[in-house]
């Protein structure tokens, strides 16, 4: 009779390891993913990326993908997941700080579905935020402006004051130029292009002619605005040396597309950590963009030390004050 049981417990137990094995090896934890963005999937910096991330996805894992635009409430956000939970998506893409707090108000009812946002505060065990460290990303940027400006003013159009770059940026103009005043001004918005647009005019008249316009969703208009005014820029997010490769300067870009691809493969692989990560150059998802021939031998050699020296130090060529 002990045998009998032995045998029966051993079978059970073998049992119980290849359905283990089963729910890690089987290929299927990734099951469907969806986004939510706050505005569209067209706007050609912020929204686009998180839309060309989804379809990275799509392609490697072969998944069907769905993704949802003007999701800008909470009553939207509940809405569209519990559509998505239906559809049987169990990883969520919220494209935003904002959904941080969403997710965190209802992910306890979806125990089967992950919650990504960004640069958010991710509470609960089934929701991660993704968080770029942009102050590094900010001052190599500052750099930049500060080496560039003739009038001793640079110029900086941010989305919100909380944002780690504009305090790198900062540090970055007054590590290369000690002589150099920066302005800022605050848009309040990510999308407010017409406000923005109106703290240009602004700096036009206060001598800035660098300007980093620090929100995806006005830094194309505003760029467009330093060219015609003859001055300098430093893009936002994305390369937009295209904008005019004498113009900016460079840019400093977050490769938001890629990031999605990191976290689909850790949460397919069950190494998904739940709360708030932070990413860097270290990581590959942040760098600095093309140089404008406007850009000296000289210095662009000095910065792309300081970069590499950065990535594999953590170290900064000023450390912050």
């Amino acid at each position: 009779m002990k045998k009998a049981l032995i045998m029966w417990g051993s079978l059970v137990l073998c049992l119980f390891l290849l359905t283990s094995c089963g729910q890690v090896f089987s290929g299927g934890q990734l099951q469907k993913a969806g986004l939510l963005v706050p505005d569209t999937i067209n706007d050609q910096v912020w929204g686009t990326k998180g839309y060309k991330g989804l379809l990275k996805i799509q392609s490697t894992y072969d998944i069907d993908v769905y993704y949802k635009e003007g999701m800008n409430s909470q009553l939207v956000v509940e809405r569209a997941v519990k559509e998505f939970s239906k559809k049987g998506v169990n990883l969520i893409f919220g494209h935003g700080n904002e959904y941080a707090e969403y997710f965190n108000q209802i992910s306890a009812q979806y125990p089967d579905i992950q919650f990504i946002s960004f640069n958010g505060d991710a509470q609960n065990e089934n929701t991660t935020s993704l968080n770029f460290e942009g102050y590094a990303m900010g001052f190599f940027g500052g750099m930049v402006a500060g080496e560039m400006t003739s009038t001793n003013i640079v110029g900086i159009i941010a989305a919100f004051e909380w944002q780690p770059e504009v305090k790198g940026f900062i540090d970055g103009v007054n590590f290369q130029n000690d002589e150099a005043n920066v302005k800022i001004h605050y848009v309040e918005n990510w999308d407010d292009a017409h406000k923005a647009a109106g703290l240009m005019d602004k700096l036009v008249i206060e001598k800035a002619d660098v300007v980093y316009p620090a929100g995806d969703g006005y830094n194309v208009p505003v760029i467009e605005k330093v060219k015609e005014h003859g001055l300098y820029a430093i893009g936002y997010v994305s390369d937009q040396s295209h904008l005019g490769k004498s113009a900016v300067l460079t840019s400093t870009i977050q490769y938001v597309d890629h990031l999605y691809e990191i976290v689909a493969e850790q949460f397919h692989n069950g190494e998904l950590q739940s709360g708030n990560l932070s990413f860097d150059f270290q990581d590959d998802v942040i760098s600095l963009g093309a140089y404008s021939p406007e850009l000296s031998p000289t210095f662009i050699q000095q910065l792309n030390a300081a970069v590499k020296k950065y990535k594999e130090t953590g170290n900064l060529p000023k450390e912050p004050s």
